[in-house]
């Protein structure tokens, strides 16, 4: 028993502090060391408020037009998170969710100074963003260093720390409860750490730190029925922040590497007819010509099983692990074919725009007015975060308000052919969406499946 560290205790024998300085262990070191990069983060927006029907009578408004003014009542909307400093000269990193939309950012930090901060980069594929303090006068900031988040395991002792509920800076205390969540829905990359350290509303972009008060990933999400903490938190692994920070300061964008394939998960039956154990990897289902996966080799059939050395449990850990890989070199994957395991090195590129994207929003009164829409190319699908297999048009935004939004039309929805004409460019599109039938039949292609749609024109 050395160095103030109570050594395991075999199943027989049971073991008291024998000292005063086990008896007084505790987690204060770490955080005295963490604490000081953790910060409160305060975003206002402008929202414009609903007024009274009563302001569109032309006798109200013949009375009240001075109190009532010519533009729309607004108010200020603010939110509360939390974020950590990860840059000496400022540079913060907290949730997208946090700031989006926000007019105003200010930041405050642990020794209540507050400065305003301007945003560096947004991701909500992610659901980060990077930050950084204004009008420092050149101040260094103390900072958490990033772990190698793939080191944790289940069990693990970790401390979050953030503003929850707005109270001022608090810091609890859990384990990593399971690794690689992927079935949790809050962002494109879904591969979560879960953790039982209590987290609640205000902790968003907060620290989940180690024992060496390391930044092993960033608080984000958590399951509650009632708006608490069950004890169930979910935290973006470290490495992908770090990977999204990097982005911001070299790039000034998102640079992902594009694979180039589809792939579906294992089931039991799928499983068996391959000889697998249990049900793992990643199933490939389509491959697009000349892309990195189809110049390594790779073939639909193939099964994915390691990327880096590090296991691919389903697609949503294989698309982790890839783009965690970051843009430059090669790495290498492991698939089974036939029964026999094969390595293949993979080139690590940011997708291509092979058609220029020709951005378009549509006007006219069709049911597509409002949408705003671009070419597919890797590049662009990467960007709205759809899988890339044909050319074709995709919706890249939508006006609120608009037609578009009120049909239901989405983020990333492709348009196939609209009252049987095939969708080849936006410029056909904007075309067509000009016309005046007397019915519009739309088809568009949303999560791999075609639906269709029609509208009284």
């Amino acid at each position: 028993m050395t160095g103030g560290v109570i050594a395991p205790a075999s199943a027989q024998e049971r073991q008291v502090p024998e000292s005063e300085a086990q008896v007084q262990l505790s987690f204060a070191p770490v955080v005295k060391q963490a604490i000081p990069a953790v910060v409160n983060i305060y975003a206002s927006r402008r929202v414009q408020v609903r007024r009274s029907p009563l302001f569109d009578d032309p006798l109200f408004r013949h009375f009240f037009q001075d109190q009532m003014g010519d533009q729309p009542p607004e108010r200020m909307q603010k939110s509360l998170g939390s974020g950590v400093i990860v840059g000496e000269d400022g540079v913060v990193i907290t949730n997208d969710h946090v700031i989006n939309g926000a007019d105003q950012i200010r930041v405050a930090l642990a020794d209540r100074r507050e400065f305003d901060a301007e945003v560096l980069l947004t991701d909500e594929r992610t659901d980060l963003a990077i930050l950084r303090l204004q009008d420092t006068d050149g101040e260094s900031f103390p900072t958490v260093p990033f772990a190698d988040s793939d080191e944790l395991e289940v069990g693990d002792l970790v401390l979050a720390i953030g503003d929850p509920f707005g109270v001022g800076q608090t810091v609890t205390q859990g384990i990593v409860s399971a690794l690689a969540r992927t079935q949790v829905g809050i962002s494109d990359y879904r591969f979560f750490i879960q953790t039982d350290a209590a987290i609640n509303p205000g902790n968003s972009g907060g620290a989940l730190i180690d024992m060496q008060g390391r930044l092993v990933g960033i608080n984000s999400a958590i399951y509650s029925r009632s708006g608490g903490s069950l004890g169930i938190g979910f935290a973006i692994p470290a490495n992908m922040a770090q990977l999204v920070v990097r982005s911001a300061l070299e790039e000034g964008e998102i640079r992902r590497p594009w694979f180039g394939a589809t792939m579906q998960g294992v089931t039991s039956d799928i499983a068996d007819g391959l000889g697998l154990d249990r049900p793992r990897g990643a199933l490939v289902t389509r491959l697009t010509e000349e892309s990195p996966a189809h110049r390594a080799g790779l073939r639909v059939g193939d099964l994915i099983l390691m990327i880096a050395g590090r296991p691919v449990e389903d697609p949503d850990a294989f698309g982790y692990r890839f783009v965690t890989q970051g843009v430059g070199g090669t790495t290498e994957i492991t698939i089974l074919r036939n029964g026999n395991r094969l390595a293949l090195t993979v080139a690590l590129e940011p997708p291509p725009e092979t058609t220029p994207r020709d951005t378009r929003e549509l006007l006219g009164s069709s049911p597509l007015t409002g949408a705003q829409v671009m070419n597919l190319s890797p590049a662009v699908a990467e960007e709205v975060g759809i899988d890339f297999v044909d050319e074709g048009v995709v919706v890249s935004d939508i006006r609120p308000g608009s037609t578009a939004q009120r049909v239901g039309l989405q983020r990333g929805d492709i348009v196939v052919e609209i009252n049987g004409n095939e969708i080849e460019t936006t410029r056909y599109l904007e075309e067509l969406s000009e016309e005046r039938p007397r019915v519009w039949r739309i088809t568009i292609e949303r999560d791999g499946r075609r639906l269709q749609m029609a509208f009284r024109g």
